[in-house]
């Protein structure tokens, strides 16, 4: 099987940085530095940040803003409240502010789908759009975006990475679904009458500020308040927060776009998104994408959505089987219901349907270790795709010394439980470079994409940097039915 390696190789860039709050955790850390910058005269503040904007202005499109937001954040510790000068306002957010470098440590795990604008693409060609998993300083994990071209001929052109990146705006009133919430309340044991009372009001579709209204009310209609209502009402404030909308200016180019943590369930970082253009059974189109939250301690699996990647939902995932990572949606329905690939044992590869995108129960095994190369475990690389012989799941197999490979099966196109083929060697093994890195001997790809009748496989190389890879269609569907 002829399988080629690109020459194309992204590796992480430490001059991308965003400029994150730098804010001590103990109130009289922050009263000691805002004292020291309310004492400055009105001439020092100026050279100061004279400096400040002569050393970071070309590192940032709009700095002033974002000084400003963490200027608010302090805000409540300062105990003179006559107005500041401007000046001082940005001063005091540069002092609790600090750069952030993205992907210092890897730019890896990628993931790969057609480019929602095709316009100008030259006949037998394929824009795309490519997310990897970026990590920075504390292993806090991002994602971050590249575009690029599949030329006519095969040839894989990526398009030139900005200098900079720009977290987008949180929508301040994002809009949720009922029917999800009222799903993960009976998940979480918190089907009361609580929660049903401040439930009861809201619409199919509201908002924060809807939501917020609502708690109020029975908050106010239930005092003195018992334990039961206090830790309903901390659920719902916990579900609403990891239920978020994002949006970014349209002038920001695809690699300028970075979605950073946001909820306290991600705060240790966002893992191993794997995106897929959906297509309904009416035609219309929707990216997906699940990826991993982690909080340092415990993971959740969350659901994204956009038309645009320009703007994003953020959604819980719900049901008995959302536990662990590696969850990939299929490209369609099957037979009228939505099929997910997961992984249940951090062993075997599982299947599992539903008539609701965002609730997952009764996961099927689907895929057992076989070969030694998988010995250890077997899951998979990102979502099917769809050939005329089946759907094509590429898989990462673990083996000896904990060796990830990238393999391939074969599932039937009408009943999708039932494997037709599967390589008995692996279709990628790590070599040369490939081998070294923040985890060795690794090669993962979170999904790849059909064009033109090949495969074309974007992959990470040990937990540090990105390739692309691809393999003729034919040839792979060969071995996986020989």
């Amino acid at each position: 099987m002829h399988l080629r390696r690109h020459e194309i190789m992204l590796l992480p860039e430490s001059a991308r940085v965003i400029i994150r709050p730098f804010i001590p955790s103990e109130p009289h850390r922050i009263a000691a530095i805002l004292g020291r910058a309310l004492a400055l005269t009105e001439e020092e503040v100026t050279e100061e940040l004279d400096a400040v904007h002569q050393e970071f202005d070309s590192r940032h499109f709009d700095i002033e803003r974002q000084l400003l937001e963490h200027y608010h954040k302090v805000v409540p510790h300062i105990v003179d409240q006559h107005p500041l000068s401007r000046p001082r306002q940005l001063l005091i957010g540069a002092l609790f502010s600090g750069e952030y470098a993205l992907e210092s440590a890897a730019l890896f795990n990628p993931s790969i789908v057609p480019h929602p604008d095709q316009s100008d693409v030259p006949e037998g060609g394929l824009r795309f759009i490519m997310s990897l998993r970026a990590t920075g300083e504390g292993h806090i994990s991002s994602i971050e975006f590249r575009s690029g071209l599949i030329a006519p001929d095969g040839h894989i052109h990526l398009d030139s990475t900005s200098r900079f990146v720009t977290v987008p705006e949180v929508v301040v009133n994002p809009s949720y679904r009922k029917s999800s919430f009222i799903h993960k309340f009976r998940e979480m044991g918190f089907d009361n009458a609580f929660a049903e009372s401040v439930m009861a009001p809201l619409a199919n579709d509201f908002t924060r500020d809807d939501l917020n209204q609502s708690v109020g009310t029975v908050r106010h209609e239930n005092q003195p308040a018992n334990h039961e209502l206090k830790r309903t009402l901390e659920c719902i404030q916990w579900l609403a927060d990891s239920n978020y909308e994002l949006r970014f200016p349209s002038k920001l180019g695809i690699s300028e776009r970075i979605i950073f943590p946001v909820s306290p369930n991600e705060s240790n970082g966002i893992e191993d998104a794997r995106f897929v253009k959906f297509v309904e059974d009416d035609g219309s189109v929707m990216y997906y994408a699940t990826y991993t939250a982690y909080n340092g301690r415990a993971i959740l699996p969350q659901f994204i959505e956009t038309k645009d990647f320009l703007h994003f939902r953020v959604i819980t995932l719900n049901g008995g089987a959302v536990q662990n990572k590696g969850m990939a949606l299929f490209p369609r329905r099957v037979n009228g219901h939505y099929a997910m690939l997961s992984r249940q044992d951090d062993e075997n590869l599982f299947i599992m349907f539903s008539d609701n995108l965002h609730y997952w129960n009764d996961p099927q095994l689907l895929v057992r270790p076989a070969e030694v190369w998988e010995s250890v475990k077997v899951g998979n690389c990102g979502s099917p795709i769809e050939t005329p012989a089946g759907w094509l799941v590429i898989t990462h197999g673990v083996g000896p010394m904990r060796k990830y490979c990238i393999g391939a099966v074969l599932l039937d196109l009408e009943d999708p439980t039932k494997v037709i083929g599967r390589l008995s060697k692996p279709l990628l093994s790590p070599e040369g470079i490939e081998r070294e890195g923040y985890v060795p001997n690794v090669v993962y790809s979170c999904g790849s994409l059909l064009h033109d009748d090949k495969i074309i496989l974007p992959y990470a190389m040990s937990d540090k940097a990105t390739a692309i890879a691809s393999v003729p269609l034919d040839e792979l569907l060969a071995a996986l039915l020989s």
